[in-house]
């Protein structure tokens, strides 16, 4: 049983499934050196390891879809979505959608944003509070919380630092900053490259 060749259909269905060639080896009960050799006998194309490690995150498929038809009022939530990621996302690492304001009302249209336009699973949402250590932290918790509609322990550990400034600053940042994200490297990518497209079509 063990010499005898690996069938092709079989061996694509069980990659195509998102199983390592280790995983396939258990199941086809045979060792991976035997599951290498026929996936190269076959011609059948290896994931990258960047490939590999989004499918380990994402074993049931990505948590999005960006929807296409779009009404008018969708259409404007999608500007003001990608308007907010350009002029306060985060841009450098390649997988982290992240925007962090002291405004609630920027930070409600962007999930909003990534709930209805880009359609993410709300369960992969994170949020995180950076705040004054002359703040209360429950008090802080609360305000966000009641903001946006969510439960205080989806902020976990408060982050509290020396107050930076005086006067209006302060007053404005009495409840500090929050910060809504979610990590995907394609919904990033997507992003990003709307943005782009977006300051070509401005030159």
């Amino acid at each position: 049983m063990h010499n005898l060749p690996l069938q092709k259909k079989k061996l694509i269905f069980q990659y195509a499934s998102g199983k390592s060639m280790e995983k396939i080896a258990l199941g086809l009960d045979c060792s991976v050196h035997k599951v290498v050799y026929w996936m190269n006998k076959y011609g059948l194309k290896r994931r990258t390891h960047s490939q590999a490690s989004y499918l380990q995150f994402n074993p049931n498929g990505d948590p999005f879809k960006i929807k296409e038809k779009l009404g008018a009022d969708e259409k404007f939530l999608l500007g003001l979505g990608l308007g907010i990621y350009w002029g306060e996302g985060e841009k450098v690492s390649r997988q982290h959608v992240r925007v962090a304001n002291t405004d609630p009302a920027v930070l409600k249209i962007f999930v909003k944003f990534l709930l209805k336009i880009c359609q993410l699973k709300k369960s992969k949402l994170s949020y995180s509070i950076v705040c004054f250590n002359d703040s209360n932290p429950n008090e802080v918790k609360s305000f966000w919380s009641k903001q946006l509609k969510i439960s205080p322990e989806k902020f976990g550990k408060i982050v509290q630092i020396p107050p930076q400034g005086k006067g209006k600053y302060k007053r404005k940042s009495v409840f500090g900053v929050c910060t809504v994200y979610a990590g995907n490297v394609k919904l990033k990518a997507w992003i990003m490259q709307q943005i782009d497209n977006i300051a070509k079509s401005a030159v």
